[in-house]
């Protein structure tokens, strides 16, 4: 097998292929490293290729046998390796422990052979940091991949690897998605494990842990991989009746869709990401659905006081992690926002904390009445294709901290944060290229615990705007 015949192929497609005995995980890894060699230099998407990744533990029974797979640098430690947040604070770092997540990637067949670039601390949805440095869309290098999960979308789209660890609290795993041409589910809450240690770091299980991939049935494979819950787990949720790769050749049924044609905050919704969910509600429409318009589901206020409210209190553990590390919390260690925003947090009252939680509780409120007689909703995934790399900077040299939350977190976010917040699922999906040669994502959203319908209509779709065969300029071969 040549480079290009290894990155035409989706994790499932070269996961048949190590089964048949056609390949050998290890000739995949090789083919992964030759990749990574060829194309890292350009796009800045993988901070470390493990130096013993041939020999890295990996099952060859699993449905992904094989296959090598990268893991994010945050959020879903292996113990050992280094883990370092994409942040200078966290430089050296490494876990001690593995993470559920890492132990069931491993039994499911995956080889992880490095880790992937991303913001400082998870903010930030554009590409880039003080200590990553900036990461490129292979779509366009001028252009951001998003954030926070960039370099697990630029490496995935850009052939590295066929699939790589992403997490998503405001959008980190969509937004890459849709910038890079990807899929990105975002699972309901509780349907993967956080533990043992990271259960629920932010509020409300807001932070899920999943994949970004290039098919429909590398995310079911993956949601059955990955999906289980364990002892001390904080939130519980009804198992699948099956597994979800069976939903692929399940027709489902009627479906009742709200679709979203404008925008829900001030920031203007593009004119040609609009059009595409026109299209894709006809097509939906065409299926037997029921389609109808709906209105932002949240005042703009509540949503962005949820959301400046809930950005504070990201910091609130950095004491610790400083102190455990040996350092101090100042500029050395922290990129200007992130400090800028420590420093406010130190400033808030205890009640900060009580004001979040009611301003959740009354978003999930209010979303829930408004979408609760829709079995599915479809909205655009961002307002607006990959921005470039100096529209805004961490280091406020553009905006100010207040102008950088309402368009990082409030803005870009707009259709994305209100799903985390109230655990339902949902899906990024490639179903588009805009007339400059960028991908455009299409964002549905299932009923809380209903993965299964939204990788359904997710096959659906893939199958009525084909992508598989896209290619961005920047690609292995």
């Amino acid at each position: 097998m040549n480079l290009n015949e290894y990155a035409s192929y989706d994790a499932t497609g070269l996961a048949n292929l190590v089964r048949s005995r056609e390949i050998t995980s290890f000739e995949l890894t090789r083919l992964a490293r030759e990749a990574y060699d060829r194309i890292n230099p350009t796009i800045n998407a993988v901070i470390e290729f493990y130096n013993d990744a041939e020999t890295a533990p990996c099952s060859e029974e699993g449905l992904f046998a094989g296959v090598p797979f990268m893991r994010k640098d945050m959020g879903t430690p292996e113990a050992g390796r280094l883990c370092e947040h994409g942040s200078r604070l966290y430089q050296g770092y490494r876990p001690t422990i593995d993470s559920y997540y890492v132990d069931r990637v491993r039994a499911g067949g995956l080889r992880i052979v490095g880790r992937t670039t991303t913001t400082s601390l998870g903010a930030l949805a554009l590409s880039e940091s003080a200590m990553c440095g900036i990461t490129r869309n292979p779509w366009n290098l001028d252009r951001t991949a998003g954030g926070s999960s960039s370099g697990s979308g630029a490496a995935v789209a850009a052939g590295i690897v066929p699939i790589a660890s992403a997490n998503d609290g405001g959008g980190s795993t969509r937004i890459p998605a849709s910038y890079c041409g990807l899929v990105g589910f975002n699972p309901s809450r509780g349907r993967v494990s956080g533990g043992p240690n990271g259960q629920d770091p932010e509020a409300y299980g807001l932070l899920r842990s999943f994949v970004l991939c290039r098919t429909v049935r590398d995310a079911a494979a993956a949601l059955d991989i990955l999906s289980g819950s364990y002892p001390g787990d904080p939130f519980l949720i009804p198992r699948s009746e099956r597994p979800y790769v069976d939903e692929l050749s399940d027709s489902g049924g009627r479906l009742k869709i709200g679709v979203a044609m404008s925008s829900w905050t001030e920031m203007p919704l593009d004119t040609e990401i609009r059009d595409r969910v026109s299209e894709t509600a006809k097509a939906l429409e065409q299926m037997g659905h029921i389609v109808e318009e709906i209105g932002p589901p949240f005042s703009v206020s509540d949503h962005r006081e949820t959301i400046l409210s809930y950005s504070y209190l990201n910091y609130t553990g950095l004491d610790a992690i400083a102190t455990s590390l040996g350092r101090k919390v100042d500029e050395s260690t922290l990129e200007p926002i992130n400090l800028e925003l420590y420093e406010r947090l130190k400033k808030l009252p205890l009640s900060h904390a009580a004001k979040y939680f009611e301003y959740s509780r009354k978003l999930c409120f209010d979303v829930a009445v408004a979408v609760q007689n829709y079995d599915l909703l479809l909205t655009p995934t961002m307002p607006c294709t990959a921005l470039p790399h100096d529209a805004y900077s961490m280091d406020l040299r553009s905006m100010s901290a207040d102008e950088y939350l309402n368009l990082d977190f409030a803005d870009l976010s707009q259709y994305l944060f209100s799903f985390s917040l109230t655990g339902q699922p949902s899906a990024s999906l490639p179903l588009f290229v805009s007339a400059d040669g960028l991908p455009i994502g299409i964002h549905i959203v299932g009923r809380f615990a209903d993965d299964a319908t939204v990788v359904r209509v997710a096959r659906d779709l893939e199958n009525a705007f084909p992508w598989a065969k896209r290619r961005p300029p920047v690609f292995a071969q």
